[in-house]
């Protein structure tokens, strides 16, 4: 498949594979376990607000980096910039296999992909095979379970220094999202 997507524009390159996706971050908020003495019903923060952010999220397992940016839509737009802010993050000289989702935003015509990107999509149905909804499960187990943000500045704040905190670690990025049949054989 990543053979077929690449083509020709591989010859002499290094490939990298990427995954990419998006999750919504907000005042609704996310509710995570918690210790608690067995029978006892420990209190949990929860918001009925409806404000959020979308968190646009890319990473390379096998570097162990990644890319996002917080935009309030989803849209051919938002993903357009999301595609140049990943394209700087590729190894120089190297070309990408994005994969996606089928997000009606990541088919749209006014799609804009970097020249140092190829866009590999999933199968319909199949989150299990992007390894970005595990980094997604790791943030709002870690860092937005029982969370209540009083601005959409504050959830835009909360997923920057979320992304900056999980790709200052990169051996947390490998061992989330790295996967054996992921690995480059071309």
């Amino acid at each position: 498949m990543v053979r077929e997507a690449l083509g020709g524009r591989a010859a002499g390159r290094a490939v990298e594979i990427w995954f990419q996706d998006e999750a919504r971050i907000g005042q609704q908020g996310t509710l995570t376990r918690i210790w608690a003495k067995r029978g006892s019903r420990p209190r949990a923060l929860r918001d009925r607000r409806f404000a959020w952010a979308y968190l646009f999220g890319a990473v390379c397992p096998a570097r162990g980096v990644g890319a996002a940016l917080v935009m309030p839509t989803v849209d051919a737009d938002a993903m357009n910039k999301h595609l140049a802010e990943i394209s700087q993050c590729i190894t120089p000289g190297a070309i990408a296999v994005l994969v996606i989702d089928g997000a009606g935003w990541h088919r749209a015509g006014a799609l804009n992909v970097p020249e140092n990107i190829v866009l590999l999509k999933l199968p319909a149905y199949a989150p299990e095979l992007n390894p970005v909804e595990n980094i997604w499960e790791y943030l709002r187990s870690n860092e937005f379970g029982h969370q209540v943000w009083e601005t959409y500045e504050a959830i835009v704040d909360a997923c920057c220094d979320a992304w900056n905190g999980i790709t200052k670690i990169p051996d947390l990025i490998k061992s989330i999202a790295s996967r054996k049949w992921a690995e480059v054989r071309i």
